[in-house]
Order: C-alpha cells, then structure tokens, then sequence
C-alpha cells in the first residue's frame, strides 16, 4: 500500500546532523552520578551502559569497533563516559524562557509534553532495566538574564560560545534550588517560542559528554540534552507522539548515534527512534538494546560456525526468549537479525518479519552506521501513518524468504513461525 501523501507544508524536514558535538576533541568525556533511588521490580543497579553490556566470551567475534576517531561509534561495548543506561537514571529537567520569549502556559503544562510519556518508553523498550527518575525541583519557567536572540544559538557544536554562555546562565539561575551532583542526566526544555519552528529547522541537540562543559557543583553539565519548538507533524497526533523527541535525544547522552543521514531516514526508515523520532511510536533495534545492556547472555546470539545453524527468536518487544543473531563480518562490521512485530513500542510495523541489517562501528553517527536491507525493494511500503519513511515499513522478511550475501558467503533463511509468535531463522557460512 501507497502511504498518504502529505502536503508540501508539512513534510518533516530532516533533522540535522551531529545532533552531539561536531567537533571531536569535545565530546569524549563527561561525568555521571549513580542513582540511589529504589528500583522498580525486575532492575538492577548496575553501574554505566557501557559497562552494564551483557556477554559472555562466545561474543568476542561479534563485538565490533571502530577508530578512535570515530563518533558515538556503534561497537560494542560503548565507550566510556556516557551516563548509565541500567538500574535508576535520575533525570534533571529544566523548563527555560526569555525575554524575548516569555513561556507560555505554565513551566509544567511544557514538562508534561514528555512525561510520564518518556520514562514509559525507556521501561517498555528497557525490559524494565531502565528505571528513569525525572524530577523538576523548580517548577517554574526559569528565566535566562539575556534574550533569545543574545545567545545566538543556532545549528552549530555544542559549548560554542552562545550556548556555553546559555548553560553558565542556566546553572547561575538553578544553582540556589538544584545540586547537579544528584543528576545523571539533564533535560532542557525550552519555551517552543523560542527559535524557529522544527518544520523549518530543528534546534535540538544533545551534549552527549565533554570534558569542557561548565560545571556546577564541581561536576561538568556534559550530559545534557536541549528540546526547542514542537516536533508536530501536522497529523493531530501531538499529545500522543510529540515527547518521542526527547527519548531520541536521551538516546546520545546513552552513547547512541544518529541512524538518519543528509538524506533522511532512508538508511534505517522508522525500525529505529534514532533514525525517525517524528510522528508515531516506535522503538530502537535489537543491537541498540544489547547495546545499552538490556539483553542477558543468552539472548543474543554470535553466529560464527561455518555451515548452516538454525535460532529461534521471539518478537523484540516482548520480554524474554532469544532477540538478536549477529553475524559477524569482520572487526568492524555484522549482520543483525531480529524479529519485529506490532506490539510494544513498535505501534507502525505493517509487515511483522524478521529484520536484517549491517552494523558497522567504523562510521560516524549520522553518515549511516546502520543499514536496513528491504526484502520488498520498491515497492512504496505498507504503512499510511503520516512521516514515517514508507519504503522501508515492509523491510522484514516473512517465512520463506531468504537473504543473501554471496561475496561474504553469508544467507539469511526465514523459515515457518510458530503457533507462540516465534519465528526461526537458518543462517548458512560458506
């Protein structure tokens, strides 16, 4: 099926690219506070993601890396610095005006835009591995002392002068009310009068660790994630979809990169809220949750047998039960096979199926680390929700079906599912 075309007017324009740091010698280091909440049934209180990943040594080969110069690399583990992705997540919000732009409404009418919505997703997505605290303790607009306009924030890298100087302010302003040592997190949600609309240029951007970020209370604000406008559609589906923003930018503060690329959401469409965060619902891929450690050992898989072996997996969404195959390239680059179906987050699949795609950690976050492979090539898709990217909703591959690599000797064979759900996968190396 054709998804609904949308007018000209609102079409989502690409967000920009880098969303972290643009400039790499900034955005390597930060500082993180453990959590001391207790945490909700099924949690653990394991210390930062990068160190929560779960594995065992038949993993080795399938744990990729890339360059040191690569930025918020997709390898696995994560590498250190990013705030903990596991166990309690204390998140600090702020809700900021100015002058120039006085909030409107009330500063909580602005936080309930994502919340509960927020902490929600993490524990769908999370298994419940994910405890997310927000806590507001100024409840108020907080006013920064210059205008909108003195700041001169605009797409550039984070802790360029106008918004080193807007973070300075910040903490000036909170210091009284906030110690920022109890926070492993900080979420800045401006006034949305303040800047252009995110139809025509999306603002937000998240400082995902750096070790010159101003400090307060002797910690660096280096895991601090900034939301402008309002991310509608056009669809009348804010109230429900405009919070997925702010999942998507809490995704780098936890070492995730940006899957959509200067073209858009081609590479990876909408399997994954760092490729697509507009519109409806969806959730992030099997390798971004072994990723941010909410697989166990067992549940992921590192094909390297020659021959052929068969896994059976059950729906990504559900707790518990095999979710990801790896099938390992090289030292920086494999295949992912999952099983994707709607329920949970993934409210859009169209086409429940296996989905198979290539990771490589040698690539920088918004040049295309991740890419999908459609088993249904030009077909325009099956979804008609509105700003999802359509050729790429009927990507998995149903029973029957059969992937191929034949340079690397590699197939993906997608035999009969089960009566529960589960679907099993025969992967061959030659």
């Amino acid at each position: 099926m054709q998804p609904q075309p949308q007018p000209p007017s609102r079409r989502i324009r690409p967000r920009r690219l880098a969303a972290i740091g643009t400039v790499t010698a900034l955005t390597l280091a930060l500082s993180t506070s453990a959590g001391t909440g207790r945490l909700a049934p099924g949690t653990s209180t394991a210390g930062p993601g990068p160190a929560a990943l779960s594995r065992s040594s038949a993993h080795g080969p399938c744990m990729i890396s890339g360059g040191s110069e690569i930025q918020m690399s997709e390898g696995v583990p994560t590498s250190t610095g990013y705030a903990r992705s596991t166990g309690t997540v204390r998140a600090l919000n702020l809700m900021i005006d100015f002058s120039d732009a006085p909030g409107e409404g009330k500063a909580l009418d602005r936080y309930g835009e994502f919340f509960p919505q927020t902490e929600e997703w993490f524990r769908t997505s999370s298994y419940g591995r994910l405890d997310y605290r927000p806590e507001t303790p100024i409840r108020d607009w907080l006013r920064m002392p210059k205008s909108f306009a003195e700041y001169g924030i605009e797409r550039g890298a984070p802790f360029e002068p106008g918004y080193r100087g807007l973070v300075q302010d910040m903490v000036a302003a909170a210091d009284a009310k906030v110690d920022f040592r109890k926070y492993d997190l900080v979420n800045v949600l401006v006034t949305p009068n303040a800047g252009p609309s995110a139809l025509d240029t999306v603002l937000s951007v998240t400082f995902a660790g750096n070790k010159e970020a101003p400090v307060a209370d002797g910690v660096p604000v280096a895991n601090a994630s900034f939301v402008y406008s309002r991310q509608d559609d056009g669809s009348g589906s804010y109230d429900e979809t405009g919070y997925r923003v702010l999942p998507h930018e809490n995704g780098h503060v936890f070492g995730l990169p940006d899957l959509y690329t200067q073209e858009g959401g081609g590479a990876v469409g909408h399997w994954d809220i760092m490729s697509e965060d507009w519109g409806a619902n969806n959730d992030l891929l099997g390798w971004h949750k072994w990723k941010l450690g909410w697989l166990d050992p067992s549940q992921v898989h590192c094909a390297t047998a020659s021959g052929t072996t068969e896994y059976t997996l059950t729906p990504l969404a559900r707790k518990g039960g095999d979710k990801l195959v790896v099938v390992p390239l090289d030292g920086r680059t494999g295949y992912a096979v999952e099983l994707r179906t709607r329920e949970g987050n993934d409210e859009t699949v169209c086409r429940p199926g296996v989905l198979i795609y290539k990771v490589d950690a040698d690539v920088d976050t918004g040049m295309g680390p991740v890419r999908v492979y459609d088993s249904q090539r030009d077909s325009g898709g099956c979804t008609r929700s509105p700003n999802v990217h359509a050729e790429l909703s009927d990507a998995a591959f149903e029973p029957g079906e059969t992937f191929k690599d034949p340079r690397r000797g590699i197939t993906v064979a997608v035999s009969a599912a089960d009566g529960k759900g589960e679907q099993r996968v025969r992967i061959t190396r030659r």
